[in-house]
């Protein structure tokens, strides 16, 4: 009873270890279910323009931190003479281009290919921006010290605070101090970002970039971010100094987050970035294994092998799915076969065949294997010689039925090629000697249900989604593993015994 007890417990546990180890691996690498779905991919061009001087060049571009969303997967930068440098030191990354020397127009391309992904967070901050003092005449210090007086009674926090600035700041019918400040040289933008400022609310100036299929020549939209103190932690919100809400981050890629410049030029003059994009679908797990290989997630799995021998595991990892196949037929179904795991192997050449290749080549290789076997049990001779010579004989007739078939132009006649020899050599033999002791029937009975199972597991090991699971979640192994050791403790009736009780019913 207790070993009854722990074979229960054991096929319990292989089994919820392969679904949780496979729904884990879903969650975690976000591989997808099922074969053939897509993920977005930006992939988008900064362009640089400028005048060298004849002196020593610096550029140095803001390049996108790390945000909600997206995911970088790569970047590049096309800079012929330039020596190219990627810096990740310093409040945002930059790409630097420098050289010794360089007079007249020049131009800079920079590449970043970015994955749509819903995990990914924004970085947190740690502290607030600093404020900054600056200046006013007294005639516009007067009229913004009015507005952010008016704004404060009707707001309860830096955000509620920052939309009634801009309900002002946008009004259809601007006031005599909203009136002056529009007209002073300060753009809308920085005159947010200076009235947030003189009421003592951090905030920092950011560059976005909407993000549109085919768009070219495009230049960041400057946006505002403001932050506030909330449970311990800093949060923050983004506005837009034409608009009277928050900004919506759908396809917004916030570029420039160094509330500085976003291009730092040494040595040149006239400078412009324009920017062009082009949204790309990608294979969901070629996506998926190319933001792994960044983030170093795959080093001890099946994806982190060469290409070749991830082909291999491929067709290794589908036998046990063949195995349960077999199991199910001969213990639930009670068919017999030829070799307890011969179908598999059979199934599995039909994979590289093609099912009607496949079945027409074994059959005819069997038969006339079977002819020339029968002969060699007349010159008596000993096991091994005799399995040796029905191997070169199998040799000979795969290359004969090969020739013949390049002949007649039946190019699918090739792949008979694909037949384990060894194998098909010893099922001859077996069947040759079963012919001999059981008789002709019970050589079909064991030949066609090899056959059967054969097919039945050809079926399922080729097919696309049973594929893609069983190669991108190893867990399902053992899910396989708890039902054939299940399907192994059943000792029940198989349905190919059910006949000897068909008496019964029609005496009945």
């Amino acid at each position: 009873m207790n070993a009854r007890i722990f074979f229960f417990v054991l096929v319990a546990a292989l089994f919820l270890l392969g679904i949780s180890q496979t729904v884990q691996r879903h969650l975690a690498f976000d591989i997808p279910w099922m074969p053939g779905e897509t993920r977005t991919i930006w992939n988008i061009d900064a362009k640089i323009d400028f005048n060298a001087l004849g002196k020593p060049v610096i550029a140095s571009l803001t390049t996108p931190k790390m945000q909600a969303g997206y995911t970088q997967l790569s970047q590049n930068a096309a800079s012929p003479g330039y020596g190219l440098s990627f810096l990740e030191g310093g409040i945002a990354p930059q790409a630097q281009w420098t050289i010794r020397k360089a007079l007249g127009e020049q131009t800079l391309y920079y590449n970043i290919q970015l994955l749509a992904d819903n995990k990914s967070k924004d970085q947190q901050y740690t502290e607030m921006p600093a404020l900054f003092d600056k200046e006013y005449d007294p005639a516009t210090l007067a009229a913004g010290t009015e507005i952010i007086r008016e704004a404060f009674k009707t707001s309860a926090d830096p955000f509620s605070f920052t939309r009634e600035l801009l309900k002002v700041l946008n009004a259809q019918q601007p006031s005599q101090n909203t009136s002056l400040l529009l007209t002073s040289k300060i753009n809308k933008t920085d005159l947010l970002i200076a009235l947030l400022n003189k009421a003592k609310i951090a905030t920092k100036k950011i560059g976005a970039l909407h993000l549109e299929d085919g768009r070219r020549r495009q230049h960041l939209q400057p946006l505002v971010e403001v932050f506030q103190e909330k449970d311990g932690g800093i949060t923050s919100q983004l506005f837009d100094a034409n608009s009277t809400s928050a900004v919506n981050r759908q396809n917004l890629l916030l570029w420039d987050q160094s509330d500085k410049a976003l291009l730092e030029l040494v040595g040149g003059e006239n400078s412009k970035v324009s920017f062009s994009m082009i949204k790309q679908e990608q294979a969901a797990l070629a996506a998926i294994l190319q933001k792994a290989d960044n983030e170093h997630l795959f080093n001890f799995s099946i994806h982190s092998l060469p290409v070749e021998d991830q082909s291999l595991f491929k067709g290794i990892l589908m036998i046990p799915l063949g195995v349960m196949i077999v199991v199910m037929m001969r213990v639930l179904v009670g068919l017999k076969t030829s070799g307890t795991f011969m179908p598999v192997l059979i199934a599995m050449a039909f994979i590289q065949t093609s099912l009607v290749t496949g079945l027409v080549g074994f059959i005819l290789l069997v038969a006339v294997g079977l002819v020339i076997r029968s002969y060699l049990s007349h010159l008596n001779l000993l096991l091994v010689a005799r399995i040796s010579t029905v191997i070169i004989m199998v040799i000979l007739l795969i290359t004969l039925f090969g020739v013949l078939a390049y002949k007649l132009g039946l190019t699918e006649g090739l792949k008979i090629t694909f037949f384990p020899m060894i194998i098909l050599s010893w099922t001859i033999e077996r069947m040759s000697v079963l012919w001999e002791e059981e008789g002709a029937k019970e050589v079909m009975l064991q030949g066609g249900g090899s056959l059967i199972v054969a097919v039945l597991a050809y079926f399922v090991m080729s097919n696309p989604i049973a594929r893609h699971l069983m190669f991108n979640f190893i867990g399902l192994q053992f899910v396989v593993m708890a039902l054939v050791l299940l399907l192994g403790s059943y000792t029940g009736y198989r349905l190919s015994e059910l006949r000897r009780f068909k008496p019964l019913v029609d005496k009945e």
